[in-house]
């Protein structure tokens, strides 16, 4: 897909926050974020829309989503992720808005695929028991659809998230701690932010 440099960082935000916060940025926090006027990011957002890289719900704020299918690679060099924010593993927590990276190359010595991973920082215990522990760094795969046994960040409807493995039953989705002193969230939906693909320790 032929984009500008502005366009792609645009479809970079709209997918970094969705993550972080459930929700697209507004064109006034594009336009602050890029440095142009809301105009020329309205004029942006409509090519997008054209080209099929992004999706817009009618009648409805920050509803801006990637197009299906649509991979948004990063600025960065192999190995270099954006690290996008923390990830409660204990009781749900309000998401946060921090942006930095974790550069991978000190770790790892091949390339990978950054276009479709990132990074969060775990908050708590209730992975322990999957060696996932308070203060790692978790690097997944964006993914809207999880298999019974996937480790995901799973995005609940008050607005939280939370890192847990993920069981469809029958009439709800049970998410799953590695710890015994937490108790399974069951929720009738919840959208799935990304799979866990690893875990980075520093000692």
């Amino acid at each position: 897909m032929n984009l500008t440099p502005k366009q792609l960082r645009i479809l970079q935000l709209i997918r970094d926050s969705r993550v972080r916060r459930g929700y697209s940025p507004t064109m006034q926090e594009l336009a602050d974020e890029i440095g142009v006027s809301k105009v020329t990011v309205f004029e942006h957002v409509e090519a997008l829309i054209k080209k099929g890289a992004l999706v817009r719900e009618a009648n409805k704020a920050r509803s801006l989503s990637i197009a299906e299918g649509i991979a948004v690679p990063d600025e960065a060099r192999p190995l270099k992720f954006p690290l996008v924010g923390r990830i409660a593993a204990g009781y749900p927590i309000e998401k946060v808005a921090d942006t930095d990276e974790i550069d991978l190359v000190e770790f790892l010595g091949t390339a990978g695929d950054t276009g479709s991973t990132f990074a969060l920082q775990v908050e708590g215990e209730s992975m322990r028991d999957e060696g996932i522990l308070d203060g790692d760094l978790v690097l997944l795969r964006r993914a809207q659809v999880a298999n019974n046994g996937d480790r995901v960040v799973a995005l609940l409807e008050d607005g939280s998230t939370t890192l847990k493995t993920f069981y469809k039953e029958a009439d709800h989705i049970r998410l799953q701690p590695a710890n015994p002193d937490f108790s399974p969230i069951r929720v009738k939906f919840c959208q799935i932010q990304g799979i866990v693909q690893g875990v980075i320790r520093r000692y």
